[in-house]
């Protein structure tokens, strides 16, 4: 043992004089004894601080903007504090029978912070105040985003509760459809986490972070073509004898309910996808801004889990239409903001033995304003 341990110390001293010996290769000293720089030790460290540079410039180039259309950011980060109210509807089909899910309507409030192309943020419903200790039947969701003039990356994460009613039934064989509006229903869980990036064509006159994270302020009226891909993985699971006793519960006496089979599942699907959109924003008045846009995704989606049925390999079956639109109205005076904005997604999915369509979206309130100003602004700001 000490054998092994004074061979590792003795090896250990061999590499750091042999790193010693190196650097006084690259170093003179002058009549007062004082190391100095040999000419190959200062091209190292100007081409490390060219490396930097470069790195630097790059970065800087993706918030490339004319200050004519785009006020640039006067702070270093930002705070702000937002109320959102969600929606969501999921329509699960097979066989000509359809159930349509959706949850009562969801106030959530809570704190954002925002430095440079980084924002994001976590809600909390104000009716079950929970944040401490989430239970089964809280949902949880949570966001990132990072914004620049010319790319964005969203991720996200999202976990549906177990509060859920039934909206809508259609069962055919001459079943009343309203027998069965509003009845609570816990047995189906949804889950979607992923991430999109994008990239806007027209950056330096158009800026999408002017509308949805406020890190600048559009000037002028202007609009951009935008492209992305994205990847998502879904969790969709429905508790079938549930739903069956749910609904039979509900029938005339006499009467059962017959469900299509299909419908017994527990799936998982990954997502890939490609987008296409347009946004404008037009600046109606000093400081003030309203941004649509919208955007359609072709996702390819293959999935494995109790129903996973597919075929192996490409097949133009797996492809599904997908779409996402925002808008948004925004005062910004580069001191302070506030606003609001809706966002609305959809995702289809579709298999030879059942479909399942999900809608869901937010609207957002919120008030923030910025903090640490940047030196070039410091005069302006006194």
């Amino acid at each position: 043992m000490i054998k092994a341990i004074l061979i590792s110390l003795f090896a250990f001293v061999s590499i750091l004089s042999a790193r010693a010996s190196e650097n006084m290769d690259s170093l003179k000293r002058n009549i007062f004894g004082v190391p100095v720089k040999t000419d190959s030790a200062r091209k190292a460290a100007s081409d490390e601080i060219g490396e930097i540079g470069v790195i630097r410039h790059t970065i800087r180039e993706f918030d490339r903007t004319h200050d004519e259309y785009i006020e640039p950011p006067h702070y270093e980060f930002t705070i702000m504090a937002q109320v959102t109210r969600t929606y969501e509807n999921f329509i699960l089909g097979s066989n000509g029978q359809s159930v349509s899910f959706s949850p009562d309507g969801q106030t959530r409030i809570g704190p954002y912070f925002g430095w440079r192309w980084f924002f994001g943020g976590y809600t909390f419903d104000i009716k079950n105040f929970n944040i401490f200790n989430f239970g089964k039947s809280a949902r949880k969701e949570f966001d990132l985003s990072i914004y620049s003039s010319q790319v964005g990356i969203d991720w996200f994460y999202r976990r549906t509760g177990s509060d859920y009613k039934i909206r809508d039934v259609k069962l055919g064989y001459g079943v009343d459809d309203k027998l069965f509006e509003g009845i609570p229903f816990s047995g189906i869980n949804v889950g979607i986490t992923g991430i999109n990036a994008y990239y806007i064509f027209n950056h330096g006159r158009f800026s999408y972070p002017a509308a949805f994270s406020q890190s600048t302020c559009q000037k002028v009226s202007c609009g951009s073509w935008m492209a992305g891909a994205g990847f998502t993985r879904n969790t969709l699971n429905l508790d079938f004898e549930k739903l069956n006793a749910t609904l039979s519960s509900r029938m005339p006496q006499g009467q059962e309910v017959k469900i299509d089979s299909s419908m017994a599942f527990n799936v998982k699907y990954s997502d890939f996808s490609v987008s296409l959109g347009y946004a404008y924003n037009w600046v109606f008045a000093k400081n003030w801004l309203f941004c649509a846009s919208a955007q359609a995704a072709v996702a390819y989606k293959t999935s494995y889990g109790e129903t996973a049925d597919e075929k192996k390999g490409f097949d133009f079956a797996k492809v599904n239409f997908d779409g996402i639109g925002r808008f948004a109205v925004v005062y910004n005076n580069t001191d302070w903001f506030a606003g609001c904005s809706a966002i609305l997604h959809t995702n289809n999915y579709h298999t030879s033995r059942f479909t399942a369509n999900n809608i869901f979206g937010s609207f957002n309130a919120y008030v923030g304003f910025y903090f640490k100003v940047k030196s070039r602004y410091r005069k302006n700001k006194v």
